[in-house]
């Protein structure tokens, strides 16, 4: 097992990733579960999966699991669900030193933390991860949010768990399209901030694809100690160095949006497509050679993951994608930064983007593949 420190001010925790976590539940939570009651969040397709090895730890463990399952997908971050999962809680009788265990993807994992964040002004939780996208990104870092019409993760909170749990076993349980999607997270960090990393994952992306779990741990180890140090300098997104791990996302929610947060694009999809149009973006502005930018596009696709946007079949133009941008929480001042690249490995903040141009980069990559 490894252990990640996240070290921040008085809120410090770890991540710990390794196989046969879930197994040890009460070993591994240890004082947080401080009652026999243990409050659990998931989704159904994770409870299909998972639900009789929690209940089977932490029954053994002297504890007594209670269950809140919930539906599947990006539709379960609203207002209406929010709701329902506090006034569960509160039935529960959670107390603000109790921790609340999040088990899911990204979705039960933001929810959850949202919810733990503003119950009885702010109660603990437990983040056990169970797709790659959540284990080297969203379970890490506070971050916690839902969506609303105007956009994704618009309404949220900056509340950092207990700790986190990245049990490995549990991706052996993805689909090969999850896989895929949370692969997009890890050659994220390569591309905004280590060359060596990136060089790695066009070696060894398949491997990690494929199942292999030295490469699945590895990848898991350095996205998530990437993070760390940079949540660690920038925790609430106030200097602009955590605002780098966005890359691909302003342009990857304006997709996200369009298509409706469904099914139809996952966010690491989303995210894969907006690496791609922040690379050739960066290219137009002549911060990259175009052969950088093809060579950025080339290891995501070798994925499996989509490159060209004209693939969703979008009934848009440029300027509703463009117009999407603008609800994206990052808006300063009516300005919009955008990360991109001045070198593999080089992801930079610029604040001097022309909306007008996007809308027409936006046109042209529509009408392009």
């Amino acid at each position: 097992m490894a252990v990640i420190p996240i070290n921040l001010a008085g809120r410090s925790y770890q991540v710990r990733v390794g196989s046969g976590l879930i197994k040890e539940l009460p070993a591994q939570c240890g004082a947080l579960l401080r009652k026999k009651h243990v409050p659990i969040v998931t989704d159904v397709n994770v409870a299909q999966h998972w639900r009789d090895a929690v209940d089977a730890s932490l029954t053994e463990g002297g504890f007594e699991p209670h269950w809140h399952i919930l539906d599947a997908g990006e539709a379960t971050k609203s207002w209406s669900v929010l709701e329902e999962l506090i006034d569960w809680l509160l039935a529960e009788e959670v107390e603000r030193g109790d921790y609340i265990i999040a088990l899911g993807g990204g979705v039960i994992g933001d929810l959850t933390g949202f919810a733990a964040s503003v119950l009885k002004r702010g109660c603990g939780f437990i983040q056990v991860p169970t797709t790659l996208l959540a284990q080297v990104d969203s379970s890490v870092g506070g971050k916690t949010a839902i969506n609303t019409r105007a956009g994704k993760n618009l309404v949220g909170a900056f509340h950092q768990p207990g700790l986190v749990l990245a049990d490995l076993d549990t991706l052996g349980t993805l689909p090969t399209r999850e896989v895929r999607a949370g692969y997009a997270e890890v050659i994220k960090y390569g591309i905004l901030g280590d060359a060596a990393f990136f060089n790695w994952c066009e070696e060894n992306g398949a491997k990690i694809i494929a199942g292999d779990v030295a490469a699945q741990e590895y990848a898991v180890m350095q996205s998530v100690a990437a993070k760390a140090r940079i949540v660690a300098e920038d925790e609430r997104e106030t200097t602009g160095a955590r605002a780098l791990l966005n890359l691909g996302h302003t342009f990857g929610h304006a997709l996200e949006a369009e298509t409706g947060f469904s099914s139809r694009l996952l966010h690491g999809e989303a995210v894969a497509l907006g690496m791609v149009l922040a690379a050739r973006y960066s290219a137009r502005r002549r911060m990259i050679s175009a052969e950088d930018a093809a060579r950025v596009t080339k290891a995501i696709g070798a994925s499996g993951l989509a490159t060209e946007i004209s693939t969703l079949g979008m009934d848009c133009n440029g300027t509703k994608l463009a117009a999407h941008m603008l609800h994206d929480k990052k808006m300063d001042a009516g300005t919009l930064p955008f990360i991109l690249l001045n070198a593999i490995g080089n992801a930079v903040l610029d604040r001097e983007v022309s909306m007008e141009d996007i809308a027409v980069f936006m046109e042209e990559q529509l009408q392009a593949g």
